[in-house]
């Protein structure tokens, strides 16, 4: 029979590991959510998601083609670039040079269909993520 002492740090360690378990698997099932988009640089390295995502990052000056309701440009964060279809309501913000993140899946690495395209109000918007990128990626160049 166990002393009151080790019943103590048994049902301790017990708790302390159905705790860690539980924030464990939490955090697991938000992984997905956390991350607000993936660069075209992440998809290069970590490989094509089989899965819905958001995908961020410039639209590149020159890319954009319009075929009727059909929208084609080009994603990239400077490093690389991926070519995007879309089709519906474009935001009055989408232009060259501007920073958007289109929510889709991919066709193949390097042909992504968007469902919806984000546009922030801010002239000057670049989401913070894109912004520390297109930094490091700046510096890595230089």
């Amino acid at each position: 029979m166990l002393s009151l002492k080790q019943q103590r740090f048994f049902f301790i360690c017990l708790m302390l590991l159905g705790i860690s378990l539980s924030v464990f698997f939490f955090l697991r099932g938000f992984e997905e959510d956390i991350i607000f988009f993936y660069t075209p640089s992440d998809i290069i390295t970590k490989g094509m998601p089989q899965k819905e995502i958001r995908l961020g990052g410039l639209v590149k000056e020159g890319s954009i083609l319009k075929e009727g309701e059909l929208l084609h440009f080009t994603l990239t964060d400077t490093n690389h670039e991926v070519r995007v279809d879309y089709q519906g309501l474009v935001p009055n913000l989408f232009r060259e040079g501007q920073g958007i993140v289109a929510k889709g899946r991919f066709q193949s690495p390097d042909h992504f269909v968007a469902k919806e395209l984000l546009a922030k109000h801010d002239e000057n918007y670049r989401p913070p993520e894109l912004t520390k990128k297109l930094e490091q990626n700046q510096r890595k160049s230089d």
